[in-house]
């Protein structure tokens, strides 16, 4: 048996979405932009799928813009938002847990000259609603808190910072990176608060290659890319129908039994905790608030050992993030575990799919590791 349990990294896309793209590539290939009926088609297309993203966000469909995925929507909120706030300040917050594709633009605009303040986390990644409060300024612009670490399964409270920004630095925008939370806590775009919120296909069972990115309505942001004026004129360039067409079914599929899935998850989560916890030389760590995600570390064994191993036994888990390779984890660092934990330290992720006797494997495979591992 294969027992996949990565799924913070990618998920299988869903028999839904599968369906739904296959029929856009044979039946629906057509450009949404043409006028004849072939394209109106393709572009009947697009707007249901857009209608089945906004309901999964609990947002007007008109606010909904695709983007290749959660790294572009990502960039775009970041570079956009600054450009359309000018010369009113040079401050921006966020975390020093985020993605590295809010990272890496952050780092470029203190190449630029801007202040940036890392927010730091707790133990067990939680950045408090405190620390932002002590972080805003009047010149601050922009703040950007993911709603749910990709590490640590920690949850930020995203509703009240939204609030809190809006009331000490009315001026300033709040973006959230909600790739980790969407379709996994229950939110509504519409009144969580924010001003930008992103998402991605998959991690929701949808297909590579798709997101979005949410604009409340009345912010006016500078265009991402310049040309045919795509996506409102926001996001120029054909749009890739098949992806986002998946993208819509999954979401649709998702909705229905979200509710009852989410507490499956999170019962799995807590099942899975306690077999790791009675396996000797196993570490929790983390907050494990989100329901598919748990932490847990081997200190004195190399992650990729671990991997390795429980690669062997047909079990797959993550050495932290998929998307920043070969680098020893920002986020467990920024947490002050010490660097024997660090590196030790591997993920667990969840989905509806998880089956529990996944969760068998993955305990016989650990203690294999800890067993071979700690042999003299």
């Amino acid at each position: 048996m294969f027992a996949y349990l990565d799924n913070s990294a990618t998920t299988k896309p869903c028999p839904e979405a599968v369906a739904a793209m296959v029929e856009a590539l044979e039946t629906g290939w057509g450009n949404p932009s043409s006028l004849y009926r072939f394209g109106m088609d393709a572009a009947r297309r697009l707007k249901a799928a857009r209608e089945q993203v906004a309901k999964a966000l609990g947002a007007e469909s008109d606010r909904v813009f695709f983007t290749s995925g959660g790294t572009e929507a990502d960039n775009w909120a970041v570079a956009s938002s600054l450009a359309r706030m000018g010369k009113r300040g040079r401050h921006v917050i966020t975390t020093a847990v985020e993605h590295h594709a809010i990272l890496n633009p952050m780092k470029r605009l203190e190449e630029q000259g801007y202040d940036v303040t890392y927010l730091k986390p707790d133990a067990l990644g939680r950045v408090t609603l405190d620390a932002l409060q002590a972080a805003i300024r009047p010149d601050t612009v922009l703040v950007s808190v993911m709603m749910v670490n990709n590490e640590s399964g920690a949850v930020m409270p995203i509703g009240s910072m939204a609030k809190l920004t809006h009331r000490l630095a009315p001026d300033a925008i709040f973006h959230t990176d909600a790739v980790q939370g969407f379709l996994k806590l229950p939110f509504q775009a519409k009144t969580l608060g924010a001003d930008l919120i992103s998402v991605s296909s998959h991690k929701v069972h949808g297909p590579k290659g798709a997101g979005a990115l949410y604009i409340r309505r009345g912010l006016p942001l500078p265009p991402l890319l310049l040309g045919g004026g795509q996506e409102g004129g926001y996001r120029s360039g054909t749009e890739a129908t098949p992806a986002l067409v998946g993208f819509g079914a999954a979401c649709a599929a998702a909705l229905p039994t979200l509710r009852e899935d989410l507490a499956r998850e999170a019962a799995l989560r807590d099942r899975c905790a306690a077999l790791l916890e009675a396996i000797p030389g196993v570490e929790l760590l983390g907050a494990r608030e989100a329901p598919h995600i748990l932490l847990a570390s081997i200190p004195g064994v190399p992650t990729q050992n671990t991997i390795n191993i429980l690669q062997d036994h047909g079990v797959c888990v993550s050495a932290g993030s998929a998307c920043a390779k070969g680098h020893r984890s920002h986020v467990l660092e920024a947490m002050g575990l010490p660097p024997e934990v660090v590196d030790g330290a591997f993920r667990i992720s969840l989905s509806r799919f998880t089956a529990e006797e996944e969760l068998a494997q993955l305990e016989a495979g650990l203690r294999t590791v800890v067993e071979r591992m700690r042999r003299p």
